[in-house]
């Protein structure tokens, strides 16, 4: 494997701290963002993966997650907001256009980054998508842990202290999750809060007008990423197509099959007539 050199940084965006990371070089870029209340060690191995088949991808932790700014703050995590995040790093780098993508929460975001600023996407890389289908099963999920975070201070505190003393691994994704559940009781409940109460997905016109060349991973066996969400998204689409993955681990546990198809499909869309953009 070409062993890429790892670039990246931090920038203010509406006046908060955000964390990058920057793999690869060239014109063909994709930003990829992490799921919900985890960070950019998820993606550290498709991200160089990718880079190593020619392209630059540019992990960032939103708002609240990994290295950036967390705030106890419910009105700070919104998709709407999340996705000016996406188009601060664009500028912050100073490219005009990119391939934007994300797994579950940044699967949603991507959408809205497409939705809000057409003229900034290139393409969009939708990993597991959080759509009609999914939404009783994330409320389920998720308004418990909400609940215990924000009214069960005491045990909140004293397990997210725990999970903060234990050691990192060698294993990335192992680390991002381990990070989430360190998150502070108090962050971790406004995250949920503002995800669940805002915007959770462009509406079905909005996404069926998305022009962009989109490419949807999907899975089945996953009652808060359903197969069917990412079907019917892809049937949303006009210029979508939809590969399946084996398992919600395949592309970080055995990537080479699913980065070979995302990397033939970044390589399909900078083939097309367009906008090159600016390294």
């Amino acid at each position: 494997m070409i062993q890429t050199d790892l670039r990246g940084g931090t920038f203010v965006h509406e006046g908060h701290r955000l964390h990058f990371e920057d793999y690869g070089t060239g014109d063909q870029v994709l930003v990829y963002t992490n799921g919900l209340l985890l960070d950019t060690q998820l993606n550290r191995g498709v991200a160089q993966a990718l880079a190593d088949r020619g392209h630059r991808v540019l992990l960032l932790d939103l708002l609240g997650h990994g290295e950036s700014d967390k705030l106890a703050d419910v009105s700070a995590y919104r998709m709407d907001t999340y996705a000016r995040q996406v188009v601060g790093l664009l500028d912050h780098l100073g490219l005009d256009r990119a391939a934007i993508g994300g797994i579950s929460l940044g699967a949603n975001v991507s959408l809205q980054v497409a939705v809000q600023f057409p003229e900034r996407t290139k393409a969009l890389v939708v990993e597991m998508p959080v759509l009609e289908w999914a939404t009783p099963a994330a409320a389920l999920t998720f308004i418990p842990i909400l609940l215990a975070m924000r009214y069960a201070g005491p045990v909140a505190d004293a397990f997210t202290g725990l999970v903060r003393r234990l050691p990192s691994t060698p294993i990335g994704p192992l680390n991002s999750f381990l990070h989430a559940a360190s998150t502070r009781p108090d962050v971790m409940a406004s995250i949920l809060h503002g995800v669940l109460v805002g915007p959770v997905a462009p509406t079905a016109d909005d996404r069926r007008a998305i022009a962009a060349p989109t490419l949807v991973l999907g899975h089945g066996n996953d009652f808060i990423h359903p197969y069917s969400d990412a079907e019917g998204l892809a049937a949303q689409i006009p210029a979508a197509r939809l590969e399946r993955a084996t398992s919600p681990f395949e592309l970080r546990l055995h990537p080479d099959r699913l980065t070979g198809v995302i990397s033939d499909f970044l390589h399909d869309v900078w083939r097309e007539p367009g906008d090159r953009v600016q390294a």
